[in-house]
């Protein structure tokens, strides 16, 4: 088993996820950062990072990383740290596609006596049941003979500035107990949160991917209240400020559930489980409800909309906000899209606006062409969708002024009071 002395880690995916464990790791060990995408590697070779994960001081910092695309260069490595997507595809199916590729890739430099871990978040068992043989497929090299896989699931909060990698505590694990121990260690030299090991590579799967399929399953609950409320004639903010007064009362909020974790990882978890016999009920119904809720919201707005008499066929919109959450440029899986969409449908004309994000990705991801600047007296109705601190700025009245004189404000993140705006999710 290998030791932190001749350790030479190479990264492969650099995302929101990987650049931050290669730049840490970059700290205290020859580190090389691998991944496909040319433009990334140009673009951190530069002292840049689209994701604003890292800084240009942070990259220099870590003296003792490099970038590449050869996947030549990472032959030298003795650990490879997997942190490459997870998504779903078209059926709400684990897309597995950028995992397997990756395993493919590390197969072709895995030596003896390798350590390759993975961050990238899965349903339980897919480590060792479709990683591994991909693993010793394509080296030739026997598990738990000639390399030792572990699972390290991340938690990494994009955008997040005060919860960061060094300062989260890690759950590490190893496919035998010499390989949790070395995966423990490794792990334990950069994060000053400390460490969990856990018992086996399943159990820390399954406790990454039932994090955020609890945070889902509450926000749908919030998301059913906020509905019933709404039928009720009854704010839902001052119901959940009131019972917020008793000390065990979870403050969650009701509102679009998109991202990379939380819209997706439950899907993970019910496709194994119906794998194995068992159909989720609570976990696919909070699905299902936190789905809907951006169809939810365009008719809303449109039923306001039709109250105020503004002919919905022809309407200029206004959307402010496009990333999955506020204050980072980070737009993966969405659900202001579905907003948009369903406006769309209706006829509506609908302008995106948000200056956290890049307009080429979100042409590529989505199509769309976000507006670069905002224009005053021009839209019947705008909907604040991400709680930017540069709309909270604005303010409700500023956000009026883009209005014309008969018009509605919506506003999904509580970023303006329920007197500021006509309509509240």
């Amino acid at each position: 088993m290998l030791s932190l002395r001749n350790c030479r880690i190479g990264v492969v995916g650099l995302g929101y996820v990987g650049l931050p464990l290669a730049v840490e790791f970059g700290k205290h060990f020859e580190t090389t950062g691998f991944d496909v995408r040319p433009e990334r590697i140009a673009e951190l070779n530069a002292g840049k990072d689209r994701t604003l994960e890292t800084s240009h001081h942070e990259l220099r910092a870590a003296s003792r990383l490099k970038f590449t695309t050869q996947l030549k260069d990472l032959r030298r490595c003795r650990i490879f740290i997997v942190t490459v997507p997870t998504p779903i595809d078209e059926f709400k199916r684990p897309d597995l596609t950028p995992l397997l590729r990756a395993s493919d890739s590390v197969g072709q430099v895995l030596k003896k006596g390798d350590v390759v871990v993975y961050e990238s978040t899965v349903y339980p068992g897919c480590t060792e049941e479709i990683c591994v043989p991909i693993l010793e497929r394509v080296s030739g090299l026997k598990f738990n003979r000639d390399f030792f896989v572990g699972y390290s699931p991340e938690r990494i909060n994009p955008g997040d500035k005060e919860h960061r990698l060094p300062s989260i505590r890690k759950v590490t694990s190893g496919s035998t107990p010499e390989a949790a121990d070395f995966v423990d260690k490794l792990y334990g030299s950069i994060i000053k949160a400390g460490t969990y090991k856990a018992s086996s590579v399943r159990v820390a799967e399954a406790a990454k991917v039932i994090e955020n399929t609890q945070r889902d399953v509450n926000i749908a609950l919030i998301n059913e209240l906020a509905l019933i409320f709404s039928r009720l004639g009854i704010n839902t903010e001052e119901v959940l400020l009131a019972a917020g007064t008793k000390w065990n009362f979870l403050p969650f909020r009701p509102g679009l559930v998109g991202g990379h974790c939380i819209g997706v990882d439950p899907y993970y978890l019910t496709h194994k489980a119906q794998e194995i016999g068992y159909h989720p009920e609570m976990i696919l119904a909070g699905r299902r409800l936190n789905d809907s809720m951006g169809q939810y919201v365009a008719t809303e707005v449109l039923r306001l909309m039709a109250g105020q008499r503004i002919h919905i066929k022809g309407a200029r919109i206004l959307v402010l906000g496009l990333t999955f959450k506020e204050n980072c440029p980070d737009i993966r899986n969405s659900k202001v899209v579905d907003v948009i969409s369903e406006l769309r449908k209706f006829g509506a004309l609908v302008d995106v606006y948000d200056p956290w994000v890049d307009g080429a990705a979100a042409r590529h991801e989505y199509g769309l062409r976000p507006v670069r600047t905002l224009r005053r007296g021009h839209y019947d109705a705008a909907v604040v969708a991400v709680g930017h601190r540069e709309f909270k700025q604005l303010g409700a009245a500023g956000v009026r002024r883009l209005c014309r004189k008969r018009h509605v404000l919506y506003d999904i993140k509580y970023v303006f009071s329920a007197a500021e705006v006509d309509g509240r999710l």
